[in-house]
């Protein structure tokens, strides 16, 4: 994992798919465990994950799935922009478990938290995490680290269009979107040109 400080003792972590394993293993329940997902692996904030349901949960003709995010970020300053992210399969099979064992209805959320419980969970897994791992530096992660890991994987990883990133991301700018990128290393440099035709 990669941090870099920020100002007052904040730092921005950069984690991997094995760590987001890592912290999945710390969690304490199920419903832990869908909160990392959904940040990690759908590219929810915080705010946003107490706000979903299974009603926002739809099949596209193609067979994938979307999760109606209501209320995402709006800095427009006009209340909550809806979009609709991209839910992968197992994230989406875990949900209905979920939904199913805890008798859950489409119009209740998955998560009755708040946001400030979000960030709790979080934070208490990524300790747990630090002491099942021995490294400390899961104690510097957030839940917006679990976001940037989603931007880092579908920008860097899988070399997506930044359009579909930023559209199922709810990012509204190229500008937005870049602070969430880790500086290349140099094997993702050698592989990018090695598989170049130049």
């Amino acid at each position: 994992m990669r941090i870099e400080s920020t100002a007052g003792n904040e730092h921005k972590v950069w984690l991997t798919d094995s760590e987001i394993e890592d912290l999945r293993r710390a969690t304490n329940s199920q419903r832990d465990d869908i909160i990392i997902q959904l940040g990690a692996f759908v590219g929810l904030r915080a705010f946003e994950i107490p706000q979903v349901r299974p009603a926002d949960v739809k099949e596209t003709e193609s067979g994938q799935y979307r999760l109606r995010v209501q209320a995402g970020k709006d800095t427009s300053g006009n209340g909550g922009k809806p979009r609709d992210a991209y839910l992968p399969d197992n994230v989406e099979r875990d949900l209905q478990r979920f939904q199913n064992e805890h008798n859950i209805a489409p119009k209740d959320p998955y998560i009755d938290l708040s946001q400030p419980g979000v960030r709790a969970v979080v934070r208490r897994t990524a300790t747990r995490a630090a002491e099942a791992t021995g490294d400390e530096d899961f104690e510097k992660v957030s839940t917006h680290d679990l976001r940037r890991r989603f931007a880092q994987r579908l920008l860097v990883d899988e070399q997506m269009n930044p359009r579909v990133v930023m559209a199922v991301g709810g990012w509204d700018s190229f500008a937005a979107i870049e602070p969430y990128l880790n500086a290349p290393s140099e094997d993702v440099i050698d592989e990018a040109f090695a598989g170049a035709d130049l």
